[in-house]
């Protein structure tokens, strides 16, 4: 385990000391900033890299083998209707408690002060997760060919991104975004690659893209919530 948070830390140095070195320049030579506030900054940025290491460590050990062994179980159950259950509420929920599903949240709250709801916000994101998880994990069992679906769903997006606002766009493409956050990533690729690797005639190649396609549904959640709001 000690292994394990040493590496993550390693890994989260190299992240974020380029992007610290970088906004320090910034405020030293171009906004100017008080020694305090220099120094406070370190301090916040030594916190952030400590509960990054141990967050991604926890990802790792405990959402990464779930998900993997939620996907392993759920082909035995012989039972569509109980997996397309499963795995809508279990990629709803994590989409819930996706970090920058709340980052993001609170920046649309600020910008447009309150005119849309948070908690709209929130349940048209997971259930636009969970509806495109349900149909990726049905492609992995159907063997459906990936480029088809993608083809479907961005020509979808496409043709309503003629009926509704730059506002409503700009947030449906940034909702997409946030859900390829550190909490989410592991758990529906395990998931993916957890059944794919439990069907016979399926290689865990094929539990790959879920990712890709689950970024799709919020998109098309938002947008169509603001074809309904318009």
């Amino acid at each position: 385990m000690m292994r394990g948070i040493k590496e993550t830390f390693l890994e989260v140095t190299r992240a974020v000391f380029p992007l610290t070195l970088a906004v320090v320049l910034l405020l030293l030579l171009f906004v100017g900033i008080s020694l305090n506030n220099l120094i406070s900054f370190l301090i916040a940025t030594i916190l952030t890299a400590i509960g990054m290491t141990f967050f991604l460590t926890g990802v790792k050990l405990s959402m990464l083998p779930i998900g993997e062994a939620i996907g392993g179980d759920l082909p035995k159950h012989n039972s569509l209707a109980f997996i397309a259950l499963v795995v809508f509420l279990l990629s709803s929920f994590v989409a819930v408690a996706e970090p920058n599903v709340s980052v993001l949240i609170g920046m649309i709250d600020s910008a447009l002060q309150g005119s849309i709801d948070n908690n709209l916000l929130v349940i048209s994101i997971a259930c636009g997760v969970g509806i495109l998880m349900v149909i990726s994990i049905l492609r992995i069992i159907y063997g459906t060919p990936i480029k088809y679906l993608f083809a479907v769903i961005y020509s979808f997006i496409l043709v309503l991104s003629f009926f509704i606002s730059d506002d409503y766009l700009a947030i449906a493409f940034d909702s997409g975004s946030v859900t390829t956050g550190a909490m989410f990533v592991p758990v529906l690729m395990g998931l993916g690659i957890g059944i794919a690797s439990v069907l016979q005639d399926r290689s865990e190649l094929d539990g790959f893209g879920l990712v890709g396609l689950a970024t799709t549904g919020p998109i098309i959640s938002i947008m169509l919530m603001g074809v309904l709001s318009s």
